[in-house]
């Protein structure tokens, strides 16, 4: 597939502003969701109505707006595997360590199907994406990075934003652990490199080297 035709669409989901993805190869039915938020009727919507066969739930992290629609993606689409970090895993069975608890709306899920660890590379729906663990905001967070497409693209969770980053206050949260990984997995990929960030519009790495008030380029 050319990577010049790689469709994604996001889909922000309320109450907290969260950006889906769906990407796909244009002309290729089989597509992946990243971060499923709190209205997944609107991803099964764009599914259904573009025709797209969903191949793979990948997972940045295990907050509750990132994965509060899993389980209804899995209901609609049984066989396709949810992807995470092997460290962030555990928290997708705990209302209180994916924070729902805490908001009045736990979320119980089971096991993923696909524990990813740092390095590591994997191809689904044409796609080769690495994997980069970017702990601080939360304790496993991963992000996903397709260099195959031009410019690259990270799907990038909670790490980076623009003009910002993920809050480091909550529980297993590190200011200095978040920093250190966006300097040495982010900032080292080429300035041209789109990040779509989960909450917010998208931006890209030479941007926030330069700009970004809370983690700076060394």
């Amino acid at each position: 597939m050319s990577p010049l035709s790689l469709q994604i669409e996001c889909i922000e989901s309320q109450p907290f502003a969260e950006n889906s993805y769906i990407a796909h190869f244009k002309h290729n039915p089989e597509c992946v969701v990243v971060d499923p938020g709190m209205e997944p009727d609107l991803i099964e919507e764009y599914l259904t109505q573009q025709k797209l066969e969903l191949e793979a739930i990948l997972i940045t992290h295990a907050h509750g707006d990132h994965i509060a629609g899993i389980a209804s993606l899995k209901a609609a689409w049984p066989e396709c595997p949810v992807y995470i970090g092997r460290n962030e895993a555990p928290k997708l069975g705990d209302p209180w360590q994916n924070l729902s608890a805490q908001f009045g709306m736990p979320i119980v899920l089971p096991p993923a199907d696909v524990l990813l660890d740092e390095g590591e590379s994997f191809t689904v729906a044409g796609m080769t994406l690495r994997v980069a663990e970017i702990p601080g905001h939360s304790s496993g967070h991963i992000v996903y990075i397709f260099e195959g497409a031009q410019p690259a693209i990270v799907f990038g969770g909670d790490v980076l934003f623009r003009g910002s980053i993920g809050r480091t206050d909550f529980p297993g949260g590190s200011l200095e652990a978040l920093a250190g990984g966006i300097r040495k997995k982010l900032y080292t990929l080429p300035d041209d490199t789109r990040v779509l960030s989960g909450h917010g519009p998208e931006t890209t790495v030479g941007r926030e080297k330069r700009s970004n008030q809370y983690v700076r380029a060394e």
